[in-house]
Formats: C-alpha cells, structure tokens, sequence
C-alpha cells in the first residue's frame, strides 16, 4: 500500500478549498520586481517623514514584519502617526457605498513618499510669483486654468492649388524581362 491508497478519499468540491487567508491571491502583488531583490537600500531607512505628508503604501515582500493588507497596496494615504520603524498612515478605503478612513501603522521599508502633490505645489508657486508681478505693475491676472476642451475633428480645406493626385505605377512584366 502506498501512501496515497491510505489517504482519505475527497469529493471534487474538496479536492481544492478556496484559501481566503491574510496573503491569499499575492503572488504577483508582493513578489519583487525583476532585479530588484537582495538588500535594501538605506534610503528607505534614512527618510524623514513628518505628520501630514502624502506616502505611497507600496508593499516590500521581502520584509515581513509591519506588512499592510492587501487591499492597502498602490493606495495614498496622509502620515498622521511617526514611531521608531513605523508611519501611521490614514488612507481612504471603499467599503459598499461608504468611504471609510482607515488609521493603520505600516513599515517604513513598505511606505514611499508620495509624488501627488508635486504639480499642485508647483502650480501655487508659480500663481504666488504671477499675483506678485500683477500687484507691482498694477494689473489683474487669473489663476483659473483654462479648459482643454474638445480636440479638433474632421477634414481640414486645403487650397486646391496644393491637392496633388498620386496613382500607382503600373507594373509591366514585359519590360521587365527583356
């Protein structure tokens, strides 16, 4: 007898059960990127975060410790905790129609900063400079941005002096041949 005769026996329902666990479904999402894996850098210790800066939850697989949920991965959150190897991040999460703000505290090797607020700090710079230069010359400026608005579609006229017919070259074996 083998060890497998002596095994019981399962239905095909079974056979494989739906694992629904912490990490279930986290192959990919937590696996290390290619090239990536080894040490990690000092920089991710070395960074100062204070309260109410933006971070990315952007999971490490190769620590464990202080990993977030699943569901936290790819999200940005505000700091509004700062402990010795751990951020408090509060981060928006969609539960049904409901949008709860969750409080967690994650790893500082699974957090990153955030690069959402670059354009809007750097469009206020350049609106505070535009507002200071319009108050000395004594003009009025709007900060509004304008719309994009609808991409131009359709056939743009052309002269007819610049509409040039172009027709295929006919291909003549005989001339070839000889």
């Amino acid at each position: 007898d083998t060890l497998s005769d002596c095994a019981p026996r399962r239905s095909a329902s079974q056979a494989m059960p739906r694992g629904l666990g912490r990490r279930a479904r986290t192959r990919d999402v937590f696996s290390r990127p290619f090239r990536q894996k080894g040490f990690i850098n000092l920089t991710t210790y070395l960074r100062e975060y204070r309260i109410g800066d933006y971070v990315d939850i952007k999971v490490n697989g190769a620590i464990h410790k202080g990993m977030p949920h699943k569901c936290y991965q790819g999200k940005t959150g505000v700091v509004w905790n700062v402990t010795r190897r751990a951020i408090g991040v509060e981060v928006t999460k969609i539960h049904r129609e409901k949008q709860l703000r969750k409080r967690i505290h994650v790893r500082v090797e699974h957090v990153q900063p955030s690069r959402c607020r670059d354009n809007f700090l750097a469009r206020r710079a350049s609106n505070d400079k535009a507002k200071q230069e319009a108050k000395a010359s004594g003009t009025k400026i709007s900060t509004k941005r304008p719309v994009a608005g609808q991409p131009r579609v359709g056939f743009e006229l052309v002269p007819s002096s610049e509409v040039e017919t172009l027709t295929a070259v006919p291909y003549d074996i005989a001339a070839t041949v000889k």
